[in-house]
């Protein structure tokens, strides 16, 4: 395997340089050959079987989060690479008069794409069609934890790109490490910070640059003048769709305590409507996923029985089957800073309740964890807002509503620090798969004036030039 990851590399090197000269229409060509294999039903079909296999993900939601998000890219490339590839002029400062600069575009050359497994379609070709409209060669590493998915991936990359400007290698930790073991012009990782931290060391070893797609501690505020029962119903959505497995589902609920009882109450409605309207149990909802592994399952069902041996309260769910993978949605109160659930990213259908006095109470909660993904806030204060966002750190800010954050490409996607390093997304995607090469050129005039040897009227042009700097 690592002769051919080595040799596959070398082919990409190779073409890199044809790559990088295709214009926007061939670019798009390739893109192109993407949207039209997501359009045969058939191969849908296939894609469905693969991630209701890995994840018991329904279809409708391989369309909603996975299909519907790479579609709404392709088509957001399709309307703005020829802008995109134009080159950017800059304005000219009066001492580098004669002289006339702009930002062109240039592709990094060949880039490694490490995926996750919790959207292993939608963090996959998402990145991939943003390094295609830069005019890189890609390499991709899918997830091994959903494997029919990496390997539906793998089988349709194959079918549509020459290896020389897209491949697939599938395998455990160990073909990572390979991969990062060549020098990569980028590496885009999608992932947990720990692992993160392992690939930005990797990446340092050749100077490769970076792009961080974290997660970490969202925390989701819900304030006394909410509207509690949308907010209930948005949030249980957004907390429980793929078992709460996404970077940037809410991670934890702080409610200011006269909203508590009513939130509440209408959470517990909502999850009844969403998973269970037949009253038949959420176990049976063809809608409701399940955890990805056993590794995964443990791991939350050790968050939980720490949790509930430090006095948290179950209000809601608690539901554990380990022959199903499966964990009911559920809801905890008097949770603290000591349980294991508040310190680590739980990335699952658990979820923690603190309440609030004062709105100065929130901040040293958040602040002991890095600062956050997505910060959420249910106000309908905007002087409680703009309080929050002033006094939370994060890398994008939602109010009144929950993971949209992801899906307006007019906007850069990424966290801070642990949370993530790099934006994503639309031009933010394209730049970061691309070298901004300034150039600047000298059209009329020159500085010979002002070359030694230094004159007592060279100096004074020298304080006149200073001022207009």
């Amino acid at each position: 395997m690592c002769l051919e990851i080595q040799q596959v590399f070398e082919i990409q090197k190779k073409n890199a340089p044809y790559l990088a000269r295709a214009n926007a229409e061939e670019r798009l060509e390739r893109i192109r050959r993407i949207e039209n294999y997501l359009q045969d039903e058939e191969r849908l079909s296939d894609l469905y079987k693969a991630m209701y296999a890995d994840l018991h993900k329904p279809e409708t939601e391989v369309i909603a989060t996975e299909v519907g998000v790479v579609q709404a890219h392709i088509n957001h490339v399709k309307r703005n690479l020829h802008k995109w590839m134009k080159d950017t002029k800059v304005p000219t400062p009066l001492p580098l008069i004669g002289t006339r600069s702009h930002i062109r575009y240039e592709p990094k050359g060949v880039v490694l794409i490490i995926a996750p497994w919790n959207f292993p379609f939608n963090l996959t070709l998402v990145p991939l069609i943003y390094a295609i409209a830069a005019g890189n060669a890609a390499i991709l590493k899918p997830s091994e934890m959903a494997a029919n998915t990496s390997a539906y991936i793998s089988l349709m990359m194959y079918e549509l790109f020459d290896e020389s400007e897209v491949a697939v290698f599938e395998g455990n930790e160990s073909v990572a490490q390979q991969l990062l073991d060549l020098p990569f012009n980028h590496v885009f990782f999608t992932g947990s910070p720990r692992v993160g931290k392992k690939v930005m060391s990797r990446a340092a070893e050749h100077l490769s640059s970076v792009t961080l797609e974290l997660g970490g501690k969202s925390p989701a505020i819900v304030d006394e003048t909410a509207n509690v029962k949308k907010i209930a119903k948005n949030l249980a959505w957004a907390k429980f769709i793929n078992n709460g497995q996404a970077c940037i589902a809410p991670d934890y609920l702080i409610v200011h305590e006269s909203a508590r009882d009513g939130f509440v109450n209408e959470f517990g409605k909502a999850i009844e409507q969403l998973y269970d309207p037949s009253g038949e149990g959420i176990r049976n909802s063809s809608d409701y996923c399940r955890i990805i592994n056993d590794h995964h399952y443990n791991r939350l069902l050790t968050l939980y029985n720490d949790a509930c041996e430090k006095d948290a309260r179950v209000l809601y769910g608690g539901d554990f089957d380990d022959s199903d993978l499966y964990i009911a949605p559920t809801l905890l109160e008097n949770v603290s800073g000591d349980m294991k659930i508040m310190q680590e990213e739980i990335f699952g259908p658990l979820l923690p309740m603190i309440t609030y006095r004062n709105r100065e109470d929130v901040i040293p909660v958040i602040e002991q964890n890095p600062s956050p993904l997505i910060l959420y806030i249910a106000s309908e204060n905007q002087g409680n807002i703009d309080y929050f966002m002033d006094s939370i750190p994060s890398g994008s800010t939602l109010t009144n509503d929950y993971m949209l954050s992801y899906s307006n490409p007019h906007l850069p996607f990424g966290g801070i620090n642990s949370s993530g390093i790099g934006k994503s997304l639309g031009f933010h995607g394209f730049v970061g798969f691309s070298n901004e090469r300034a150039v600047m050129q000298r059209k009329w005039g020159s500085m010979g004036m002002l070359y030694p040897p230094y004159s007592e009227n060279i100096r004074k042009i020298f304080r006149t030039i200073y001022r207009w700097m």
